[in-house]
């Protein structure tokens, strides 16, 4: 006890969609089909990746990792978030709050680095091409990937060792589906003015900066296909970049209204629709845009279903 009303808590109850008990059946059925596509088409890609020797250049290695930072985020967020929408609601204590905030702080930071590089990548490859190889070397692409996790997994340190310090009092419950910064502070009885500051410090360059770098890529990617002489050729390529730039949008957009604007005025249900963009919405249609509509992952998918299908006709045929 620390005095009135701050009762220290271990654990938190967590509402997920409790407003909307009357879709339950039909909002767990949605994000179970959602998660199991997102796992296997992403789990699908990283296997293409790893066994295909076409698929070993910079831009497909680059798609391998984002497939695994979207399984992680998916299954750290994900599968509670349907036990909670089943149980209308749940308990989580606060260790498993911090612990699943930290995988997911973790998964978004790197997501984040990792679009990022794929940016540079194009913008290599369309406006350099002559240069692309000399620099997007395997040096430079593994420092890249390495650097892009390492990053990802101190920024999120950086920010759960303090969160982890802090002593959380009644009430316990927090109206979202996973265990978010701002619903976190919100039941701390610790001072957090610092933690807040230090949160704007650290999300503002992981969100703001690569974003602004990012559209910076594509504004030179749109100017070079401008000059390509085939309409059909400028055509197929704008289709692609506007693709990946509607995707990058939405997840950057989201995570800069959550975790870099100033929340007053946003109700946790905002939150929790701009949170399903990122967490749920993203993960499920990165290996869409980026991967299963891309000819070599196409064409890499059909040989191995062709090898599968010659090994299992030579198996009976013995």
């Amino acid at each position: 006890m620390l005095g009135n009303n701050h009762t220290i808590i271990t654990e938190f109850l967590l509402l997920g969609f409790l407003n909307l008990h009357s879709f339950k059946i039909l909002l767990f059925t949605v994000f179970l089909v959602t998660s199991i596509m997102t796992f296997s088409s992403n789990l699908l890609i990283i296997a293409l990746v790893s066994t295909s020797l076409p698929l070993h250049s910079p831009m497909y290695v680059f798609l391998a990792h984002l497939s695994l930072s979207d399984i992680l985020l998916t299954m750290v967020i994900v599968p509670n978030m349907l036990r909670l929408i089943w149980g209308e609601g749940g308990t989580m204590s606060v260790a498993g709050c911090i612990s699943q905030l930290h995988f997911f702080s973790c998964s978004v930071a790197t997501e984040s680095l990792l679009l990022t590089v794929m940016s540079y990548d194009r913008y290599l490859a369309i406006c350099h091409p002559l240069r692309y190889t000399t620099i997007m070397n395997f040096k430079l692409r593994l420092q890249l990937v390495i650097w892009s996790w390492l990053l990802g997994l101190v920024a999120a340190l950086l920010l759960i060792l303090p969160i982890s310090q802090l002593q959380f009092c009644v009430p316990n419950v927090i109206d979202h589906f996973f265990c978010d910064f701002a619903p976190l502070l919100k039941h701390s009885c610790s001072d957090t003015s610092f933690l807040e500051m230090e949160i704007f410090v650290l999300t503002f360059p992981l969100s703001f900066l690569p974003f602004a770098f990012i559209i910076l890529t594509y504004v030179c990617i749109f100017l070079t296909i401008l000059r390509i002489p085939s309409t059909t050729g400028r055509q197929k390529a704008f289709s692609t970049c506007s693709s990946h730039i509607t995707v990058v949008c939405t997840y950057y957009g989201t995570l800069i209204i959550i975790y870099v604007v100033p929340s007053r005025g946003h109700t946790f249900n905002i939150n929790k629709v701009l949170s399903l963009l990122y967490t749920v919405v993203t993960p499920f249609f990165n290996p869409i845009i980026y991967s299963l509509r891309n000819e070599l992952i196409g064409e890499a998918l059909r040989n191995k279903f062709q090898y599968s299908t010659d090994f299992w006709h030579e198996r009976r045929g013995r």
